[in-house]
């Protein structure tokens, strides 16, 4: 496969044209927030309905956000008929029975990663969804992103040649009263950041047949940090380090027998990377500037309401395949480093 001597352009449609659905967002916390920000900004999506555990809470986010309508449960939420599809942004360890309860409602479903807590729980859902003939995604939303779509069509071309490591890692810090060191909402990083490094791992190199690593115990009672190595079946390499103790690059590097794609800024958010040949003698650059949540989140809100205005179950952006892969490492890996989430279930 020759090597290109362009990169091509992203397919991805103006989220404006994206046909407008209501939402109803179930939670009501930090991302949550993120994501109507962004999708407001940037769409024609329209919140129609919030959902908490108590009438007050949900009073108290729609008029902080000005959405219509506040049900003082997660049950009147997705039973409201005027409600398209149902955004899912409660803590990992309640994913599933959430995810669960609006597709038991008949509703379209949108949940923040993981999507759940295990490959089977993943599994059962996804399969819900396709009885149902519902649309259901893992909000994973790097995946959306224009830069993303670039890197698909590099990799669906073959001029990076055998895929034969990745090299990934995702640290920041975090206040001591954050959830992320909640044992009892399944904290530590690898639910939270391990998800970017390790979708993109599953992406390209499917889920690991080996895997050795460490990890090390934060005094909250969750894990602090980990390191991994991996390969799958065809002893093809992968490293993943995660840590809630502070920032780091957040960088990740693609090397394949006939070209590397190196990030030039963080990998999971909107931003540059550069392509080389195996021997550095090509460079293409894709140019963008570095964006966070506001400038992002909103791709994966237009991507959901064209897919379910289509009728299609599951986005190619993010199809559960992909999920469960994803969800079926993170189980090897709870396994390999014995991580205990039992004070969540």
């Amino acid at each position: 496969m020759p090597f290109p001597s362009t990169l091509p352009a992203s397919r991805i449609p103006d989220p404006m044209d994206a046909p407008p659905l209501r939402w109803g967002v179930l939670g009501s916390g930090w991302i949550a927030r993120q994501f109507i920000a962004s999708t407001r900004a940037h769409t024609l999506q329209v919140f129609h309905a919030v959902g908490s555990r108590s009438r007050e809470k949900a009073e108290s986010f729609a008029e902080e956000w000005n959405i219509a309508i506040a049900h003082a449960s997660y049950e009147a939420l997705v039973c409201d008929p005027d409600v398209d599809v149902i955004y899912v942004t409660t803590p990992h360890n309640m994913h599933f029975a959430h995810v669960k309860l609006a597709l038991e409602a008949g509703k379209h479903v949108l949940v923040e990663k993981p999507m759940t807590m295990t490959y089977a729980q993943g599994k059962e859902l996804a399969g819900l969804a396709q009885t149902k003939r519902l649309f259901l995604a893992e909000a994973l939303w790097t995946y959306f992103l224009p830069k993303f779509d670039v890197l698909q069509q590099v990799f669906d071309s073959g001029c990076l040649g055998e895929i034969k490591s990745i090299h990934t890692e995702y640290g920041e810090y975090f206040a001591r009263d954050h959830r992320i060191f909640e044992p009892k909402l399944a904290g530590g990083p690898l639910l939270d950041l391990g998800t970017y490094p390790l979708s993109l791992i599953t992406k390209l190199m499917g889920v690991p047949t080996r895997m050795a690593g460490l990890k090390q115990m934060d005094q909250s009672g969750v894990h602090g940090q980990i390191s991994l190595v991996m390969e799958n079946m065809s002893g093809n390499q992968a490293t993943l380090a995660t840590t809630l103790y502070g920032l780091t690059p957040t960088n990740a590097a693609i090397v394949g027998t006939l070209g590397t794609v190196q990030f030039r800024s963080e990998f999971n958010l909107p931003g540059p990377f550069r392509i080389l040949s195996a021997d550095g003698s090509i460079v293409l650059d894709y140019n963008e500037p570095r964006g966070r949540h506001f400038e992002g989140l909103f791709y994966e809100a237009a991507e959901v309401a064209r897919c379910i205005a289509e009728g299609k179950t599951q986005t190619d952006c993010r199809p559960l395949s992909q999920t469960l892969n994803m969800l079926e490492a993170l189980d090897k890996i709870v396994e390999t480093l014995s991580i205990d989430y039992s004070a969540s279930v």
